[in-house]
């Protein structure tokens, strides 16, 4: 097959373009969005995956970037080097601090608005060591390849925190890996590296194209404790739908959210909610038995607090989350 990227911008449209409504009928082609939210694009589902691109990560996993911000270094980050101790020792990372890893999603970087949102919350409300992983090498190709890299990706990042623990005696009791879309199967997987003794994972609308069937998707056994927060599932999302954690949030139901207009819209709410709980956890869920009343909102069961920065959190089930339109929800 050969390889087809159409980048359609929601407010530019030529007379030669392809209608949107025929590419929409094409069941080749699937929905699929910036994580930054920027534009739309329309991959074609059936595109081989570039093998030189994720195959160079696997190996060589340096390729990823591992940026290291404390209170110390708020805004300019140090970069923490695998294999290289020096690179840890001579830096601002403070062994009695938590450690916080946020991991990107697809077509992102370092600098994308989650990162920047998530590092700038967490260092307000405490004195932690958060580690920006930026594997935009690889999230920077197609739909398909960053897919097919994602396990490479996920295994260099427990490797890396492997290597953090080694140098510095963190404990893994001490870690808190935050992903978002792509990113949140990348913590998964490094969980997984590190046979689930990580404290804490939450995945941010875990990506839901081409992982229902998953077997590397993100998973309860992948940390001590394992939250996904649900924003823009159902078949059309770009979430996945389903609970695969040890709580799923499904935030006013999961798929649409008040206040968006745009499927990216609402894949993004998942950080900005997961932020907001960190500064305030006021976020309640209510526990559900089946998905059925998720979608009616008829849930009466337990409450549990969504999202939050509490390493010893615990909780099983799925929950409802109502908020309102605009921070902090």
């Amino acid at each position: 097959y050969v390889n087809i990227y159409l980048f359609i911008f929601v407010t530019v449209y030529t007379a030669a373009a392809v209608p949107l409504a025929n590419l929409k009928d094409n069941p080749h082609f699937t929905d699929l969005s910036y994580d930054d939210g920027k534009a739309w694009q329309m991959e074609d589902i059936e595109e081989l995956s570039n093998i030189n691109s994720f195959s160079e990560v696997s190996r060589n996993p340096e390729n990823n970037r591992y940026l290291l911000y404390t209170r110390r270094n708020p805004d300019a980050s140090q970069t923490l080097r695998p294999g290289n101790s020096n690179s840890i020792t001579l830096s601002t990372f403070n062994v009695n601090n938590p450690v916080i890893v946020i991991v990107h999603g697809w077509l992102s970087n370092q600098h994308t608005d989650d990162n920047i949102f998530l590092k700038d919350t967490f260092l307000a409300k405490s004195d932690v060591n958060i580690i920006v992983m930026d594997w935009s090498r690889l999230a920077s190709s197609g739909y398909i390849t960053a897919v097919a890299g994602v396990p490479a990706v996920g295994r260099g990042l427990g490797q890396f925190l492997n290597f953090l623990n080694g140098v510095t005696g963190v404990s893994f009791k001490n870690m808190h890996l935050i992903g978002f879309s792509l990113g949140a199967h990348i913590v998964g997987i490094a969980g997984r590296e590190l046979n689930g003794a990580v404290a804490r994972i939450t995945g941010l609308d875990p990506a839901g194209p081409l992982w229902n069937l998953n077997s590397n998707r993100l998973r309860a056994s992948d940390a001590v404790y394992v939250e996904a927060i649900h924003t823009n599932g159902g078949a059309l999302g770009m979430g996945i739908g389903t609970a695969i954690a040890d709580a799923d949030f499904f935030v006013n139901g999961g798929n649409n959210q008040p206040g968006c207009l745009t499927p990216i819209c609402s894949h993004n709410r998942a950080w900005e909610f997961f932020g907001a709980s960190v500064s305030y956890n006021h976020l309640l869920g209510r526990k559900c038995s089946n998905m059925l009343q998720v979608t009616l909102n008829s849930c009466r069961g337990e409450v549990l607090n969504m999202g939050n920065d509490d390493l010893n959190k615990k909780g099983t089930g799925i929950y409802r989350v109502n908020t309102q339109r605009g921070y902090p929800y």
